[in-house]
């Protein structure tokens, strides 16, 4: 394979879990985390360690599939091992369902930089709404420059060197709160099957929800479709948040930005990664937009990346377009309020409302829900807001910052969307 490019590597690694399956079966999502590129400085380095990595899965099934990432590295990735078990409790596994990984036959992988490698198909009974643990062994040394940030999960790594990946009581070093170089899992589904992508920003992604809770609005809405009648318990739904990130821009260029890349890229430019290469997609529920509005408020962004109401509709056809292109349909979400919202961290004091910047959020919405653009619609702004004072969230459904929703506001959100618009 070594004249291969890393692309069609694992391209090649797809088509073979797929020609795998049998009559009428195929592979959706059920589990998955954008990947962003962290600083050189403070990414996490693991050298002869073994990473324990917890996933709460939305679909259940018997065959699996996992996906790792190298895409924001510039060096291969080394992966000596890795296993796949039920978590019991903390980092420990049921020895009964650990099973080894394998690609392409070979328990380890090297990952070209830039690039992801699929794993071969494993048997495997998982129940919905359940977790699996994830351990990759890294026999050298390995940054991680491909993560993902808000994972609002703990995740372990093992004390000392070696191997640990198939130890029933994980031997736990630290924890650590992000989900290197892991972005997804896939599971056979019949043909009835899909998956549901959640494209957006630390909204979608679970600010303001409790550490492992699984309470983002994206959970509470696998719950509500595993409680469901028909074929609602077979669709898969998929977080694709990124702290920060806007439709248009990417993160900040420049030193002056404190948080460097991890902002991530514009979802105009990820969209291909993010959303049409997720395994079975359907569905795409769009949740970008609020930080293209409030951006021009951190001293960091670029005067020429404040934007209007229109540029954000311009942004949100092209979306709309690349998805109908794709036989995917798009369920558009109003924009929550955001009067008190403030940001204090990295050395900043922000407040981030003001009357110009809700009056196009507004606009936005009056788009959203009149031009009949999307294929449905899905209103969080009418579910959070506060009915007596419509620019800010309802004070039981605030975080501490007024910008994000608490676990009762993400419950409110996930109960906002009309499950027929899955059918």
């Amino acid at each position: 394979m070594t004249n291969r490019s890393p692309r069609l590597a694992s391209i090649l690694a797809i088509l073979a879990s797929t020609n795998a399956l049998g009559a009428g079966d195929h592979w959706i999502g059920t589990w998955s985390t954008a990947a962003q590129a962290a600083l050189p400085a403070s990414a996490e380095n693991f050298e002869r360690q073994t990473v324990r990595l917890i996933v709460h899965v939305s679909v259940g099934g018997k065959r699996f599939r996992v996906r790792v990432s190298n895409t924001f590295g510039e060096q291969p990735l080394v992966i000596g091992r890795s296993q796949v078990a039920r978590r019991t409790i903390g980092a420990d596994i049921d020895p009964a369902s650990d099973r080894p990984l394998k690609f392409r036959g070979n328990v380890s992988v090297t990952i070209p930089a830039r690039s992801e490698a699929v794993s071969d198909p494993v048997d495997l009974d998982v129940p919905p709404l359940s977790d699996l643990a994830i351990s990759l062994y890294f026999p050298e040394s390995a940054q991680a420059t491909t993560s993902h940030v808000l994972a609002l999960q703990t995740n372990y790594v093992s004390t000392g060197t070696g191997d640990s990946t198939a130890a029933v009581r994980f031997p736990v070093g630290k924890t650590i709160s992000s989900w290197p170089f892991l972005t997804g899992v896939d599971v056979v589904a019949p043909g009835r099957g899909a998956a549901i992508v959640a494209f957006g920003s630390s909204l979608t992604d679970g600010d303001g929800s409790t550490e492992d809770a699984n309470r983002r609005w994206p959970d509470v809405l696998a719950e509500r479709l595993q409680k469901a009648s028909g074929s609602a318990a077979d669709l898969g739904v998929l977080n694709e948040g990124i702290i920060g990130n806007r439709l248009l821009h990417d993160s900040p260029p420049g030193a002056a930005n404190p948080f460097g890349p991890i902002l991530g890229e514009s979802g105009l430019k990820r969209f291909q990664r993010d959303v049409l290469s997720q395994s079975g997609i359907k569905y795409l529920v769009l949740c970008l937009g609020v930080n293209d509005i409030l951006f021009p408020a951190f001293p960091f962004t670029p005067p020429t990346e404040a934007v209007t109401a229109n540029d954000i509709i311009a942004g949100y056809r092209q979306v709309i377009t690349r998805a109908h292109a794709n036989a995917i349909r798009i369920l558009g979400t109003t924009i929550p309020p955001f009067e008190g919202a403030k940001f204090e961290a990295a050395g900043m004091n922000i407040d981030l409302y003001s009357p110009e910047r809700d009056r196009t959020r507004m606009a936005v919405n009056d788009w959203i829900r009149h031009s009949g653009s999307f294929d449905g619609i899905v209103d969080f702004d009418q579910a959070v807001r506060d009915p007596d004072r419509p620019a800010r969230l309802l004070p039981e459904f605030a975080a501490e910052d007024h910008l994000h929703v608490n676990d009762a506001g993400n419950v409110a959100q996930a109960g906002a969307i009309p499950l027929d618009l899955f059918q």
